[in-house]
């Protein structure tokens, strides 16, 4: 009798500490449930489309939206001419003139720049997502971000591209070459707002892409065709007469300003996350083998 009393109240703590554990682990799959917003979480590839496809027409429908302010974006276009003609960089008509006097390499161009724009996009979107889902999130803020400034820009700033200035003769090449190309020429010229150059999105996107692939790929013939891909897209929308030099800075301060947002939010750069994030469903497990060293000794149990 009495030296079952101390047996039992040795196994009593241990009962209590095991409910404990018990209590705890509904408490903290519900705190993993609750975790900070801010925390990378497993894409859902039915949300991410649906958050793309809406994200793009929103982005149309603004772009659109904004009043052609044909006047204002002419003037625009001169000042910022002038600005080039004084930084001495004013040189997109000499290499319009150029690259259009060969007519293989333009009218690529011009498919390059009506397709490559939202292929590759989706491509590297495509890519994160399948790749490298810990970090698809807050890369894919920092495109939306980046989006979402340069909507501010073509309400504040109206700018006509340089194909559309006055006495300026610069070569429309969808038109002469007969192509099908910018949504902003031709006869699609009436679906897109002609007057939304500054800042170039072909510029923003091409740049979130090649340093994207150049961050993440392991690959060396990737990282250096990300480097090339933006680079290339700036000769494209110049020797098009599609936008200033200025305007592709225009992108690159939108970019600037979309990764500032990213990192406030997650804390860090899209390329310094973990690469995956662990499934909700291993949470427990881990916490169940965790739990594994505090049992009671055989000894004691007996």
């Amino acid at each position: 009798m009495n030296e079952a009393a101390p047996e039992a109240n040795t196994k009593q703590p241990g009962r209590t500490h095991g409910l404990g554990r018990a209590l705890d682990r509904p408490l903290d799959h519900v705190a993993s449930r609750l975790r900070s917003p801010r925390s990378p979480r497993r894409p859902r590839l039915w949300f991410e489309i649906l958050l793309v496809a809406m994200s793009y027409w929103v982005y149309s429908l603004v772009r659109n939206a904004v009043p052609e302010q044909k006047a204002a974006a002419l003037a625009n276009a001169d000042w910022l001419w002038s600005v080039e003609r004084f930084l001495g960089i004013a040189v997109e008509q000499s290499v319009n003139h150029a690259v259009n006097s060969v007519t293989w390499l333009i009218v690529s161009m011009n498919y390059y720049y009506a397709t490559l724009h939202f292929i590759v996009t989706i491509s590297v979107l495509v890519w994160l997502f399948r790749r490298h889902p810990g970090r698809y999130a807050a890369a894919r803020l920092a495109l939306f971000a980046t989006t979402a400034v340069a909507l501010l820009g073509y309400y504040l700033y109206p700018l006509a591209p340089p194909r559309l200035m006055n006495g300026s003769h610069f070569i429309d090449t969808v038109l002469v070459h007969q192509t099908w190309g910018s949504m902003a020429s031709g006869n699609f010229k009436n679906m897109s707002n002609q007057y939304a150059a500054m800042p170039s999105m072909h510029i923003g996107w091409s740049l979130w892409c090649g340093l994207t692939v150049f961050a993440l790929a392991s690959a060396p013939w990737a990282r250096i065709l990300g480097l090339l891909y933006p680079t290339v897209t700036l000769m494209v929308i110049v020797s098009t007469a599609n936008h200033f030099w200025l305007d592709a800075v225009g992108g690159v301060a939108c970019l600037a300003f979309g990764y500032a947002v990213s990192y406030a939010w997650y804390g860090s750069l899209p390329h310094r996350l973990p690469r995956c994030i662990p499934r909700m469903s291993d949470r427990p497990r881990l916490s169940a083998l965790g739990a594994q060293p505090h049992r009671e000794p055989a000894a004691t149990r007996r």
